[in-house]
């Protein structure tokens, strides 16, 4: 009884330790970049004056939840690789395309996965045509990455095992990070969605969960730390907050020792990106009382 109390102790002093660690860059980055922020103001959907500093911060603490994961885990060498690297691709991507603010997307702004594929065909590179070669190349290897940890764990598995275990959480990873800027039209709504999904992650049984355990709880404590001044309308995320934040949690879930799980992200994230084509979440959450209710939930009047 003891030694399990002791172990149960140890986990959560780990999960803390990284939620605190993402949680303290998260912030340490959005308000340093506070009295230099001229360039990254933005106006929202209220109208008001925005900084896109928050969604600075936000990538930067899911950059540093990845590095602390692997420094906790014993073999966290390539699960800190795939996590920083997708987190990182994403940021980056995100803060090229927030920069641009739509600048080469030509006299038509694209819009949505097939808009951007569509100005591709056609010869135009937007920056969203970009962000999808980056943050793909990145869950790409990160996808590998998990694939050889989680062949390394059950001594060598066949090719062919090992290419769909990497192609399927290459998409999870990408899925996610893309989903949550779709999800990231009104303040709170992208950073609750990250915080609702990566808790019930905190509780992922067994050592081969340890990896999932851990990004998720970097993925809260950046969530957490960057909800109240995006409610507050003082900072966003942008593209460079959520592509960062969505990728740390799709490689969480990509993680995850239970392949339905890992499924079910799968399907789920890219599930969601094709009905955004046609549906609007907003509308859908606006004429659903109980996500309404949850989506207003500390958001400014």
């Amino acid at each position: 009884m003891a030694g399990t109390i002791t172990r149960v102790c140890a986990c959560a002093r780990r999960l803390a330790q990284v939620g605190i660690r993402a949680a303290g860059v998260t912030l340490s980055w959005s308000i340093s970049l506070a009295p230099i922020a001229q360039g990254l103001e933005r106006t929202n959907f209220h109208g008001r004056t925005v900084s896109l500093r928050g969604g600075a911060g936000a990538a930067a603490g899911s950059v540093m939840a990845a590095i602390e994961t692997g420094r906790l885990l014993r073999s966290g060498s390539r699960v800190r690789l795939a996590a920083a690297l997708a987190a990182a691709a994403g940021g980056c991507a995100g803060l090229v395309d927030d920069l641009d603010a739509g600048a080469h997307d030509g006299g038509t702004p694209a819009k949505g996965l097939k808009g951007h594929l569509s100005a591709l065909a056609h010869g135009r590179v937007t920056t969203g045509a970009l962000k999808i070669a980056v943050i793909g190349s990145g869950a790409l290897i990160g996808g590998v990455l998990l694939s050889r940890h989680r062949s390394e764990g059950v001594g060598g598995r066949p090719l062919a095992a090992t290419a769909v275990d990497a192609a399927s959480s290459a998409v999870v990873i990408a899925s996610w990070a893309n989903l949550l800027n779709l999800l990231d039209l009104r303040p709170g709504r992208a950073l609750k969605t990250a915080s609702i999904v990566s808790a019930p992650l905190l509780t992922t049984p067994g050592r081969d969960g340890e990896p999932t355990r851990l990004l998720a709880a970097g993925t809260l404590g950046v969530s957490l730390m960057a909800l109240p001044e995006d409610l507050l309308e003082n900072t966003m995320l942008g593209d460079t907050g959520a592509n960062a934040v969505g990728a740390l949690l799709g490689t969480a879930l990509a993680c995850h020792p239970g392949r339905a799980v890992r499924a079910g992200a799968a399907v789920s994230g890219v599930g969601l990106i094709l009905a955004s084509e046609k549906v609007s979440f907003s509308r859908v959450i606006a004429n659903t009382p109980v996500l309404a209710a949850l989506d207003g939930l500390g958001r400014r009047p």
